[in-house]
């Protein structure tokens, strides 16, 4: 298959599970897709209108070369910020909460779409979100082009009256954003859509009708998918709201077999899974699985963790407090997971609904980059090791590239000594932390179990290359 090669990376390791996520595969030989970063991205077709040739599609090499990217959820939702995105269908099911919520604040009689023209954007800046996603060294971006209520945050001519140029902002914030980040930054830039939409009378008749009929689907749906893709030509397309219906009432494979072989995005777009009910985790490009998939051992197909810096919600919210957020030691942990088990990391942020990015989250993302500066040569490019964590020492994964082995290093050992049982030394081996100039001193371990012994450096804190999941590089293992 010209401009792409398959390689079969094989696991074969002792498994040690924990309460820690001390685990990795035992006696393994998974499969996994590896992209030739050295040749020219190209699309082989043309795919037929079938699961088994739309899944025979190669990712596109770009995505796994990737490995970071940042979700931003911004919609209608951002106005009440209150406990999640999904406030409107919490609210229609009768959730106290919601309902004494909006009892308390909003005069009888208020609506939803109320909410629309306070969507108001005006403190949005596209060149301050394209600066700050840089910053973040993040590869690629997703933006929700339309959530679950139905708000399109493009001028779309399938949803009169509720899109982001008709009301609201009275701006096409798709454009904006897309512009600044292809003019301003090397990301790819993707877009999320929800194939559903909570209350849309079509939907709703097609639903009432068992999905045999699909007028949703053909004069919503599909129009607005094909109006993305003409007019903004993303990199990537998160599917979403797909659960409710098979992917015969979506014409999923129909579409991808349109996106794969005709449309302006063939040789470079990749999709994800969510085409319809069970095809999560089966068919599609890269796997989700679910929200905040976290495996914790070597997948056969690539895969991406979709996770949020607030724990609890998608979009912003005001009811959060401090300890609601990720702490920089949770995201390079689970950075760390995710990429040594063959997976990407999608870290989501909420702006909020006149379009800033609070504090915080700006925070965690320059903090995020700053710690990508000192140690993305392990992450970007890189592959699963023939371990995934440390047979020994708990807190330890790994990654490879150009022959050599990164470990990351989730905590400071006590005393500066390292024993991990997992690499074993020649006597060409070097060991060197990234981001400290010098080598570090090594030796073959008397501890059971292990393989070798590593001396930390002592440094004091400006001497430290970062404050959190130190990376050691290590050759001729």
């Amino acid at each position: 298959m010209q401009g792409l090669l398959t390689v079969l990376l094989f696991c074969a390791t002792v498994c040690v599970i924990s309460s820690e996520k001390l685990r990795f595969q035992k006696n393994a030989q998974d499969n996994l897709k590896v992209i030739n970063f050295n040749q020219r991205e190209e699309n082989s077709g043309p795919y037929e209108p079938n699961w088994d040739s739309i899944d025979s599609r190669p990712l596109p090499g770009w995505y796994d070369e990737a490995k970071f990217g940042i979700f931003i959820h911004w919609g209608v939702y951002s106005v009440p910020a209150f406990k999640t995105e999904w406030f409107w269908r919490r609210w229609k099911d009768g959730n106290p909460d919601f309902v004494n919520f909006m009892k308390d604040n909003f005069k009888p009689k208020f609506t939803y779409p109320d909410f629309g023209p306070m969507f108001t954007a005006e403190m949005f800046d596209a060149n301050h979100f394209a600066d700050v996603l840089q910053a973040s060294g993040a590869q690629y971006v997703v933006l929700t082009s339309k959530h679950h209520e139905g708000f399109t945050n493009w001028g779309s001519n399938y949803s009169w009256n509720w899109n982001a140029v008709d009301m609201g902002p009275n701006r096409d914030l798709v454009a904006e954003l897309a512009g600044a980040v292809r003019s301003r930054t090397k990301l790819k830039f993707g877009l999320y859509y929800s194939l559903f939409e909570w209350f849309h009378p079509l939907y709703l008749k097609d639903a009432g009708n068992n999905f045999t009929t699909n007028e949703y689907v053909e004069m919503v749906m599909k129009p607005q998918m094909h109006e993305l893709i003409n007019e903004y030509k993303p990199h990537l397309i998160w599917s979403d709201g797909d659960w409710m219906s098979p992917d015969t009432y979506w014409d999923s494979v129909n579409f991808l077999a349109w996106l794969y072989n005709d449309s302006p995005v063939k040789d470079y777009v990749v999709v994800n899974d969510r085409w319809g009910t069970g095809d999560s985790c089966h068919h599609g490009g890269y796997y989700t699985c679910s929200d905040r998939y976290d495996p914790g051992v070597l997948q056969a197909h690539k895969w991406e963790n979709c996770f949020t810096i607030d724990k609890s919600s998608w979009g912003y919210r005001r009811d959060a407090t401090i300890t609601d957020y990720l702490t920089m030691d949770e995201i390079t942990q689970t950075l760390a997971e995710t990429i040594s088990c063959g997976g990407n990391l999608l870290l989501n942020f909420g702006p909020t609904h006149d379009g800033r990015i609070i504090p915080i989250f700006e925070e965690r993302l320059r903090q995020t980059g700053e710690w990508l500066k000192v140690n993305g040569e392990a992450v970007y490019g890189s592959h699963p090791w023939t371990a995934q964590n440390d047979t020994l020492t708990k807190g330890v994964w790994y990654t490879t590239k150009d022959g050599f082995v990164y470990a990351f290093v989730l905590d400071w050992p006590e005393n500066n000594s390292l024993d991990l049982g997992s690499p074993i030394p020649s006597t060409g081996t070097v060991v060197e932390m990234l981001g400290v100039k010098t080598p570090l001193q090594w030796k073959k371990s008397t501890t059971e179990g292990a393989t070798i012994n590593i001396a930390f450096p002592v440094l004091a804190g400006p001497q430290l290359p970062c404050d959190y999941a130190w990376v050691l590089k290590i050759s001729m293992v």
